[in-house]
């Protein structure tokens, strides 16, 4: 892909007074920013704020479970801790990640847009989001103080910690005694955030375009956010009202999950899952799109089969909203029901294979470069093998009825969002973290974090299938001693991949504010338009709206001093 020279590729083109990062100035334009790329970074520095809180918690969590019988806590706290990691990482940080960060900061950049289709929407999808994550911290509160006081909090909800698991599973979390409404509830709030952030990107991909940008010349990342973006417009709803209506049972005793009441809880699952599976893709889709990206750059090869890529994206995006009872084999759904979901969720694998395959045959004969990105998108590309691997085991009905509720479905899950949502959120941001801040990272530093993070990854999760493959029934706050060697492998395993996120985390964070080694406008030689801007780029992107000329998807060799 390339266009003319008035999209700000020249170094005559350069602007510094006038980047994103300087203009305009003050605290104040970021907080009222309306500039897409701003309105990113916003949502980046907030979501990792969650990510390490939700990180101390699945630590502590690994750090009971070190020894068979009570080490640091005591059971009712270990359910609470174990709620909260899964709550805050999936709804604050995963679901959000890289759409919010990445596809916030690159969609418009990528089509050779000015911006989002709704700007001051855009800024308000971050605020509400705020909003629900400043509900979902008011859900950690443990009400102290006088008895009065005490109880004025109660009736307000606020009752101690949630410790229903993230899934909000009915009828317990009709009947415990925690702040259940208000994590719900933020849940809800932060589903609306999501919905408006779908719906910006779906316009702003149909309307704003740039010349010569047709759909058969879009980034394969676009693809991937606009697959996304239309799952989030047309599932989030659904499990929005499913949390208001269990807000609703809970605060006014309507009968709609509880059987005491005539409600039937596996309605809830239904709910839950209709959602809850799609948004498996909202998390990992875009991080296809990511991998997409970086791996023909690395090979210095065009992507093999680009449209075979851009349609699985709407292939997985569509057939997602079709397997969701997958989850379902044991809670009594009838055989028929079982038996289509089950070859449903086989189907899915189709299209995901496709990508892998492309992916594969991209980096055959390609000239690679083993960097800190492509090892990330490498590393993505064998977890999410594993996961689907495993996912199979999981969608056989037999098998499924001795794996669920093991930790053989632990393992599956974090193979899937962790090595795929994670890993991709990190390739993305030492791909593109030139481009955000004109500035280039400690690669050894960077190649030593993903050695920390790929090894630890797997010392952590591997030993989880022989946990469930042996019996292991998740969730539980203790074992049998037979399972202690396996679970002192895993947590030992957590601690090493800490180590490998921190490391990484701040190897960009101290660049980006100490670092004197400029990087070029681009220096992977990249033909997508993101990099025929300047680094940082303007305030609106392009000089000119740049006109796409030809479309070859194909990639240099690299410029003097791109190179790590």
């Amino acid at each position: 892909m390339s266009s003319q020279c008035t999209a700000g590729t020249c170094n005559s083109c350069h602007d510094d007074d006038h980047n994103y990062l300087k203009y305009p100035k003050g605290f104040w334009s970021w907080v009222t920013t309306v500039d897409h790329k701003r309105i990113g970074l916003l949502y980046l520095f907030t979501i990792l704020i969650f990510f390490f809180v939700a990180g101390v918690f699945a630590l502590l969590v690994r750090t009971e479970l070190m020894h068979a019988g009570r080490d640091i806590m005591d059971a009712e706290t270990y359910n609470m801790f174990f709620t909260l990691h899964g709550a805050i990482m999936i709804f604050l940080f995963i679901v959000p990640g890289i759409p919010a960060t990445m596809g916030n900061f690159l969609l418009p950049l990528m089509i050779g847009a000015k911006d989002v289709a709704f700007p001051r929407l855009n800024l308000m999808s971050y605020y509400i989001y705020v909003l629900g994550a400043i509900m979902a911290l008011v859900a950690l509160i443990r009400p102290i103080g006088p008895e009065g006081l005490q109880k004025f909090l109660a009736g307000l909800g606020l009752i101690g910690p949630v410790d229903t698991g993230w899934t909000f599973y009915a009828p317990y979390s009709l009947q415990s005694g925690s702040s259940v409404i208000w994590m719900t509830g933020a849940a809800f709030v932060l589903g609306f955030s999501s919905i408006l952030t779908g719906l910006n990107f779906v316009v702003t991909v149909h309307k704003l375009r740039a010349p010569g940008m047709s759909w058969d010349r879009l980034p394969v990342f676009v693809w991937a956010t606009y697959a996304t973006a239309i799952i989030q417009t047309l599932a989030t709803p659904v499990v929005g009202i499913t949390l208001l209506l269990l807000i609703m049972e809970r605060a006014m005793g309507v009968g709609i999950f509880n059987p005491q009441l005539g409600g039937d809880p596996v309605l809830f699952e239904h709910f839950f899952w209709f959602y809850s599976h799609p948004v498996v893709y909202i998390m990992v889709l875009p991080a296809f799109g990511v991998v997409g990206e970086i791996i023909p750059v690395f090979s210095r090869k065009p992507i093999f089969g680009y449209r075979a890529v851009c349609y699985a994206s709407l292939a997985i995006a569509f057939i997602g909203f079709l397997v969701w009872a997958h989850h379902m084999f044991v809670a009594g759904i009838s055989d028929t029901s079982a038996i289509y979901f089950s070859a449903a969720t086989f189907f899915v694998a189709v299209p995901t294979a496709v990508k892998v395959f492309n992916w594969v045959s991209t980096m055959y004969k390609g000239s690679i470069r083993f960097e800190s990105p492509m090892l990330y998108a490498m590393g993505f590309v064998f977890l999410f093998m594993v996961a689907g691997t495993t996912g199979i085991y999981l969608a056989t009905l037999a098998v499924d009825v001795f794996y669920h509720d093991t930790y053989f479905v632990v393992a599956h899950f974090h193979y899937t969002i962790q090595g795929g949502a994670v890993i991709g959120l990190m390739a993305a941001l030492h791909f593109w973290f030139p481009k955000m801040s004109d500035k280039m990272y400690n690669e050894t530093l960077a190649r030593f974090a993903w050695v920390l993070d790929f090894v630890g990854f797997n010392l952590t999760f591997l030993p989880q299938f022989v946990l469930g493959m042996e019996g292991m029934p998740r969730r539980y706050y203790d074992y049998l001693p037979q399972f202690e060697p396996l679970h002192q492998i895993s947590t030992v395993g957590s601690y090493v991949n800490a180590i490998g996120y921190t490391a990484a985390l701040m190897n960009l964070l101290f660049a980006a504010l100490f670092s004197k080694r400029k990087a070029p406008s681009n220096p992977y030689n990249s033909l997508s338009l993101e990099w025929q801007t300047q680094s940082p780029p303007l305030h609106e992107n392009f000089k000119e709206t740049p006109v796409v000329t030809d479309w070859t998807y194909g990639y240099g060799e690299p410029v003097e001093g791109g190179s790590h």
